[in-house]
């Protein structure tokens, strides 16, 4: 009776797990994705509950800790759902992977003390799970931080990194054969524990040596690293739907990687090997190339000006419109632009506000139409024909010098071409770097003007003086 309730639920729960990521694909469909996800399991954690207690012999136990553990979690999860602000959307998925990965490190430890005795596919099985939740749990870490700014975006490149990365694999793997050999848990235990140190360290070292640029890759891969932890652990477990969900995440996270990696002009090996091959080009005479000119500042009343003449108009947004919670001022705007029949549209770069989907979620927040919301690809040919891009709070996914600066990090990635309109206004509240942490040509090219103001507060000027100009 047990088995053939846990299977049902397993089946139901992983089929909403897939129409769960179907629904995430698209934006018009993200909210039911998220629904079938949760509701997904909700059924899964009621099913483990109550078929584990029902059984003639229980397979869970102790709910007096179980039952207020999960109730303490979930109002957790809640506030911080409640709580946390657009731009810290990033960094809060990197540390919730890093909780996957502690807590498969954990589970493989509780699994391999467990019982005194274990086969060997068992022993494979831990240790392949606290191998994986390791190196999960410590490069999330990493990348939290680096995402917060605790840590420089800069890449760590150590002297001989990748050789100390072998060194650390090959460690790693070598503890495999004592630990399989050890006389009881005591001495196997210790093997286990220093690997899982080893594996701690070659994870932290991994995502150190990413840069900046880069990050929302890592935190892509990462995401994939926690669901190959999890379906470890469901063999381990011998639980066939952790088996189900961690390789529908580990398999997704792996995919998007590979697409951002592609649409960055990435190698996914530099994600996986951190930085392998990732060396910039070496600039000539050891001098990188400064951009030349001078920057021009506009005003609220000047932008108007132009924006009422042209017919295409372009909005460009990037971490800092997030920051500034700019994007109803920004709907506005465009809804005002459509009103006098002028074309108002969206260009979304992948890694735009350093997460993948970033601004198409904050926009949609602000109930902007999706048919106007264009990627990279599909916006870049038209740049030409656009009399005024409005940048709002990008930097490096604008960056020329990803096409022209063989010394720049951020060489040869592709970018949004904005410089190619008739009028580039780039609004930002200083001329600082990016994330990337290099300068940026467009702001010294004859058609860009600067309008240095916070992003709510100017798009909110901008439309003041529109209705004020144009009525």
């Amino acid at each position: 009776m047990e088995t053939a309730f846990l299977s049902l639920a397993w089946v139901i729960a992983s089929v909403l797990f897939v129409n769960s990521l179907r629904g995430l694909s698209n934006p018009e469909t993200s909210r039911r994705g998220n629904g079938y996800g949760i509701t997904g399991m909700l059924i899964a954690v009621v099913a483990v509950l109550v078929g584990g207690t029902l059984a003639s012999e229980p397979t869970v136990g102790n709910l007096q800790f179980l039952l207020p553990a999960i109730l303490v979690g979930a109002l957790i999860g809640s506030v911080l759902a409640a709580r946390v602000a657009m731009t810290s959307m990033p960094e809060l998925v990197a540390i919730l992977h890093s909780f996957v990965g502690l807590a498969a490190v954990l589970v493989g430890y509780a699994a391999y003390l467990d019982e005194p005795n274990h086969t060997g596919l068992l022993l494979g099985e831990i240790w392949a799970d606290v191998l994986i939740g390791a190196i999960t749990f410590t490069g999330s870490v990493v990348a939290f931080l680096k995402l917060r700014g605790s840590l420089s975006g800069k890449p760590l490149l150590l002297p001989a990194r990748h050789l100390l990365n072998a060194t650390a694999a090959i460690a790693a793997l070598g503890l495999a054969a004592p630990f399989a050999m050890a006389a009881g848990p005591e001495q196997g235990f210790v093997f286990l524990l220093a690997m899982s140190v080893v594996a701690g360290l070659l994870g932290i070292h991994l995502v150190a040596a990413i840069g900046g640029a880069d990050m929302p890759v890592v935190v892509s891969m990462l995401n994939s690293y926690s669901g190959w932890t999890a379906s470890a652990a469901g063999f381990m477990l011998e639980n066939d739907l952790l088996i189900i969900t961690g390789a529908l995440v580990g398999s997704s996270g792996a995919i998007l990687s590979y697409i951002m990696c592609r649409a960055m002009n990435r190698s996914i090996w530099n994600v996986i090997f951190g930085g392998f091959g990732a060396d910039p080009p070496a600039p000539k005479n050891g001098a990188v190339a400064a951009p030349q000119g001078d920057v021009v500042a506009t005003t609220s009343d000047e932008l108007a000006d132009e924006i009422a003449e042209a017919r295409a108009v372009v909005i460009v947004p990037g971490y800092g419109m997030a920051v500034a919670r700019a994007q109803h001022a920004t709907k506005e705007f465009v809804d005002y632009l459509r009103s006098r029949g002028i074309e108002a549209r969206f260009a979304i770069h992948p890694v735009a506000g350093r997460l993948p989907g970033h601004m198409n979620v904050l926009l949609a927040e602000a109930s902007v139409p999706y048919d106007i919301v264009l990627e990279m690809d599909e916006i870049n040919k038209d740049f030409p024909h656009t009399d005024v891009v409005l940048v709002i709070g990008a930097n490096d996914i604008v960056n020329p010098g990803a096409q022209t600066d063989a010394s720049s990090p951020i060489y040869g990635m592709p970018v949004l071409e904005v410089w190619k309109a008739k009028r580039v206004v780039v609004l930002k509240r200083s001329r600082s770097s990016g994330y990337a942490g290099v300068d940026n040509p467009l702001f010294y090219k004859e058609n860009t003007r600067m309008l240095f103001a916070d992003a709510k507060k100017g798009m909110d000027e901008l439309v003041a003086k529109l209705q004020q100009k144009v009525g």
